[in-house]
C-alpha cells in the first residue's frame, strides 16, 4: 500500500498521469553555420542530420524530410500529449507545423547571410486531428519570391491522405546581423 496520495483533480477524480521526455540538439550549432550557407544547403544539412533541427521540432515531434528550392516537407506524428481538452490535437501544433514549412520554403531560396520571419499566417482548419490520424505530412511552397517579402502556401495531410489544414503566409526577408 502506497503512503503517497494519488494526484487528484479539483473535482476529486484521480489522475492517470502520463509523461514524455523531450531531447533536442544545441541550436547554436546551426546558428553559427547559417550565415555561411545558402538556405537550401542549410536546410539539407538539417534534413541529413548534420545540423540539429529547431528545438521546437522535438517538442511536437516534427522532422524535416524533404528539401527542394522553394518547397519543403515536414512530418509529424501527433500523440495524446498534443491534445486540447476536447480530445483532439491542439490547433497550435498544426499551425506550428504550417508556419515551419512556409518559413523553410522561403528559406530554401535565400542566399547565405539572409534570414526571414513570418509577417502573417492565415490557417484554415478543415478536419480534426487525433493521435489516430497517423503521421501528418506538411508541405510548403513559395508562391511568389521577393527580395523583401516572400509569399508561401501549404497544407497538412493525414495518413489517409485527407487535407486537415491549409495556410498562406507572408515572410519578411532581411540580412542576418552576424553575416
Amino acid at each position: 500500500m502506497s503512503t503517497e496520495a494519488e494526484p487528484k483533480l479539483r473535482d476529486g477524480v484521480t489522475r492517470d498521469p502520463r509523461e514524455t521526455t523531450i531531447a533536442w540538439g544545441d541550436p547554436t550549432i546551426g546558428l553559427k553555420q547559417m550565415p555561411h550557407l545558402d538556405g537550401i544547403d542549410f536546410l539539407q544539412k538539417i534534413a541529413d542530420g548534420e545540423i540539429p533541427g529547431a528545438p521546437i521540432g522535438a517538442h511536437i515531434g516534427m522532422e524535416l524530410t524533404e528539401v527542394e528550392r522553394g518547397k519543403v516537407t515536414f512530418t509529424c506524428r501527433p500523440d495524446e500529449s498534443h491534445y486540447n481538452p476536447i480530445g483532439t490535437v491542439h490547433g497550435g501544433l498544426v499551425c506550428t507545423l504550417l508556419d515551419s514549412v512556409l518559413g523553410c520554403a522561403a528559406h530554401s531560396l535565400l542566399p547565405a547571410g539572409m534570414g526571414y520571419t513570418s509577417i502573417d499566417i492565415n490557417v484554415s482548419y478543415l478536419r480534426p486531428v487525433t493521435a489516430d490520424s497517423g503521421p501528418l505530412v506538411a508541405t510548403g511552397r513559395v508562391t511568389k519570391p521577393g527580395r523583401r517579402v516572400t509569399f508561401a502556401e501549404g497544407e497538412v495531410v493525414d495518413a489517409a491522405g485527407k487535407t486537415v489544414a491549409t495556410a498562406t503566409s507572408g515572410l519578411l526577408i532581411f540580412p542576418l546581423e552576424s553575416a
